[in-house]
């Protein structure tokens, strides 16, 4: 299989802060991973290179067959779909719901005088059946719920159908049936073999959808292991990764990790 991801030996550094120390990881087609790791791991940061949105201090860094540094980002990254927090704070209030989807076409977070066809209309309106919030499609973006509004930027991630979706806490702040909802949504795609690769970060074990197959675990910008998922997500491993003793069980397909008593 080839990769769609290849870092060797990246660091980023702001000032003489070393945020990914020597990171060196591979994801290929097919693959599905998830980055765990505590506050200030470098999960985001990590995350911010596989978009092409952040260029290693020191390293190479290969997305989807290119060298960052050395391909114009600007058609790099509508190979790419994302979803976070960050450019979740991009989309203003006041765009409608079909319109923050339709607008991922352009890589825009607003709409302005660009034209759309029939086709990405009908587009962009699937994908939010998909994700149960087609309903809301002439809504305010500002007006929906939490989980709506997740789900709405899953489906823009996916609007340019793209080689490579990347997730940052798509659960974060939702209550536990939205959570559920949105996963359950996550494990189809993570399934279907057509879907792109996909990479997920959390902080949590129980938010890891079924269908994923690999893991990487970060701490203090290190890689403390990589590998499929089972042979990751141990007592041990996870106990050393959150610096804290850890019982960690399955449940056909999911995880729950808690403290040891």
């Amino acid at each position: 299989m080839s990769a769609v991801l290849d870092l060797q030996d990246v660091s980023v550094r702001r000032g003489t802060t070393t945020i990914l120390d020597h990171v060196s990881w591979t994801v290929s087609e097919g693959e599905r991973w998830v980055l765990l790791g505590p506050n200030g791991a470098g999960k985001t940061t990590l995350l911010q290179i596989a978009a092409g949105r952040m260029h290693p201090t020191t390293g190479a860094a290969h997305v989807l067959g290119e060298r960052l540094g050395a391909v114009d980002v600007f058609e790099l990254r509508p190979r790419i779909g994302v979803a976070s927090a960050a450019l979740a704070d991009r989309i203003p209030a006041s765009e409608t719901v079909l319109d923050v989807v339709l607008t991922a076409a352009y890589g825009m977070t607003g709409r302005w005088r660009e034209q759309y066809e029939a086709l990405d209309h009908e587009r962009a309106r699937v994908l939010l059946d998909v994700f149960g919030v087609g309903r809301f499609a002439d809504r305010r973006f500002g007006t929906l719920s939490e989980g709506e509004r997740k789900r709405t930027q899953i489906a823009r991630a996916l609007m340019t159908d793209p080689e490579l979706l990347l997730l940052d806490e798509p659960a974060a702040g939702l209550d536990l049936g939205g959570r559920e909802e949105l996963l359950g949504a996550l494990s189809e795609i993570a399934q279907d073999h057509r879907s792109p690769v996909l990479v997920l970060v959390t902080h949590h074990v129980e938010e890891i959808p079924e269908g994923f197959t690999h893991g990487l675990l970060l701490r203090d910008g290190h890689v403390h292991v990589e590998g499929p998922l089972g042979s990751v997500l141990t007592p041990g491993h996870l106990s050393e990764t959150f610096g804290t003793e850890l019982e960690v069980d399955r449940h056909g397909a999911r995880w729950s990790a808690r403290a040891r008593t």
